[in-house]
């Protein structure tokens, strides 16, 4: 193999690492089981991680601009009893809006305290995880909630309809990622996110609005914890009010298994939807391979892990830290 030959794999491998785990991932768990493949299989693994891939589009946002969002999980629990619970005593039509409108107050008070009062932000998203669960209790009473007439009422297109075959959700996710991407690299808020995220003080001395920046992406981040908790209703018709209890933590594993850094100003919307997938067919893969449940957990992380390092070496063009 030439070095000209040696020198594009390389480049390759440090550009798409994750998009190569991906697919080795995939031959991997096709030849295990052929039925991984099956086209309602591909289709029902995509479908299943849309409501966690829209999330994790929105903190891809939060994690580039240098922050975490913890509360994403409480917040789409909050978003999904509050639209069931008002589209029995507002509609459809009206719960909906309202629903978006009060998880966006969310997402803006959060984009406050770490936007514009500088609080750290595992400590501000961490505390409000634990009070948006708690609100979420007092709205439901601590009761599920469910629709009354599941069966006179065209809310469940959201979660249960299909355009032309392809389910609702998978072109939730599809338009949500296309646009996000868009913003995240064509536009001047985006390069303002990767700015900030990058080096915030840098930013701040070339006339980036850093606060107002921070502020933005708790906001995309609530706007898509709100769709998600809307395909979530939608798709069952009813909820128990601890529905997102744990998914902050399958989010920034997506997000980070994606190629986004924690240390922020690195990452992009494409490999957060390959984190997002890997996941979904990960468990997917190991569910038809025939393995227990509580060994899913175990094997899941260790693959992550692989994949996660795999990608860091590709870049560094060593497998082991050059001060190891």
């Amino acid at each position: 193999m030439t070095a000209l030959t040696k020198a594009g794999i390389g480049g390759l491998l440090a550009r798409q690492g994750i998009l190569v785990a991906f697919v080795v991932f995939m031959i991997v768990f096709a030849i295990a089981n052929p039925r991984f493949i099956d086209i309602d299989n591909v289709s029902g693994v995509i479908r299943s991680s849309a409501i966690l891939g829209v999330m994790a589009l929105g903190v891809t946002f939060v994690v580039i601009g240098g922050n975490l969002d913890l509360s994403v999980g409480s917040m789409m629990s909050f978003s999904t009893i509050v639209v069931l619970d008002l589209h029995d005593t507002l509609g459809p039509t009206l719960a909906i809006p309202a629903m978006f409108a009060l998880t966006l107050c969310l997402g803006a008070f959060i984009g406050f305290l770490v936007g514009y009062l500088r609080l750290n932000s595992l400590i501000v998203t961490l505390g409000m995880l634990s009070a948006i669960h708690g609100l979420t209790l007092m709205w439901s009473g601590g009761q599920n909630m469910d629709i009354a007439d599941k069966w006179g009422t065209w809310f469940g297109f959201f979660g249960r309809g299909s355009i032309a075959g392809v389910p609702v959700p998978i072109l939730m996710f599809a338009l949500a990622a296309v646009v996000l991407s868009l913003v995240l690299s064509k536009t001047p808020f985006g390069r303002k996110v990767y700015a900030v995220g990058g080096n915030g003080t840098a930013a701040t001395f070339s006339g980036v609005p850093r606060a107002r920046v921070v502020f933005m992406t708790y906001i995309i981040s609530a706007a898509c914890v709100a769709t998600a908790g809307l395909m979530q209703a939608s798709r069952s018709l009813g909820s128990q009010n601890t529905v997102g209890q744990g998914m902050e933590l399958e989010v920034l594993a997506a997000v980070i298994l994606g190629g986004a850094s924690l240390l922020g100003g690195s990452g992009t919307i494409f490999k957060t939807v390959i984190g997002v997938l890997i996941l979904g067919f990960i468990q997917n893969g190991l569910l038809l391979i025939g393995l227990e449940f509580y060994v899913q957990y175990v094997v899941t992380w260790v693959i992550i892990i692989l994949a996660v390092w795999l990608d860091v070496a590709a870049k560094r063009s060593r497998l082991w830290s050059p001060i190891a």
